[in-house]
């Protein structure tokens, strides 16, 4: 099933903010907010696009030198991770298609290709993000770890089944369906592999099928 996330993209989460206790910000404050914001929607703008992110990039398309992008953030794992706030939809909102069904095995194909086409979709920004937690691991923890978040929904039919069943194997799935629901997974089979982005994208659906079946069929 193929997945248009162009009608997804975008999304901003907003907040209510109450000012009346609060004093106006100075001339010089509304200026540095303002370049803040230039920044941030200059870097979504490129996520959007699917180039390459780099911070002379950003900075370009923001009108700003790199040296005032780098006084707001320090690097561009830190803007992209920012500027990545709220262009995505929440799993429920991503799985809508298949809410009806309660297939496991339908509900994490599609849920893996949802996420790998949403890689694909702003590859540039996610290269980034990988770039940045491969020579600082202790990152890893602050990416936004969408495919956690798919994979308990996809599974939310036979999660406490499974679970009571084999609290090991069950621990066991959701770790491969990690590894297979990956954008480096995604990267391996494009990158390295050489498969066009579809065909990655079917196969790593293909194999978290066969995961999920396989192990329905060890509990049944």
């Amino acid at each position: 099933m193929r997945v248009d996330l162009t009608e997804r993209a975008g999304w901003l989460t907003l907040g209510r903010v109450t000012t009346s206790a609060v004093p106006a910000p100075s001339g010089r404050a509304h200026q540095k907010e303002r370049t803040r914001t230039a920044i941030v929607e200059a870097a979504r703008s490129l996520i959007r696009s699917g180039t390459e992110m780099t911070m002379p990039r950003v900075a370009q398309t923001a009108r700003v030198s790199e040296a005032t992008a780098y006084r707001y953030f320090p690097d561009l794992f830190s803007l992209v991770q920012e500027a990545n706030v709220g262009l995505w939809p929440d799993p429920a909102e991503a799985l809508a298609p298949v809410a009806a069904s309660a297939d496991p095995v339908e509900r994490i194909g599609f849920a893996t290709e949802f996420l790998l086409r949403g890689v694909a979709a702003y590859e540039g920004a996610v290269r980034a993000v990988i770039a940045g937690t491969v020579t600082r691991p202790t990152a890893a923890a602050t990416r936004p770890l969408h495919r956690f978040g798919l994979i308990d929904h996809a599974l939310a039919p036979v999660a406490a089944e499974m679970a009571a069943a084999d609290a090991a194997g069950w621990d066991q799935l959701r770790h491969g369906l990690a590894v297979v629901m990956s954008a480096e997974a995604y990267f391996t089979l494009t990158d390295l592999c050489g498969l066009p982005p579809d065909q990655a994208i079917a196969s790593a659906a293909d194999t978290a099928r066969t995961l999920v079946a396989a192990a329905l069929r060890h509990v049944g």
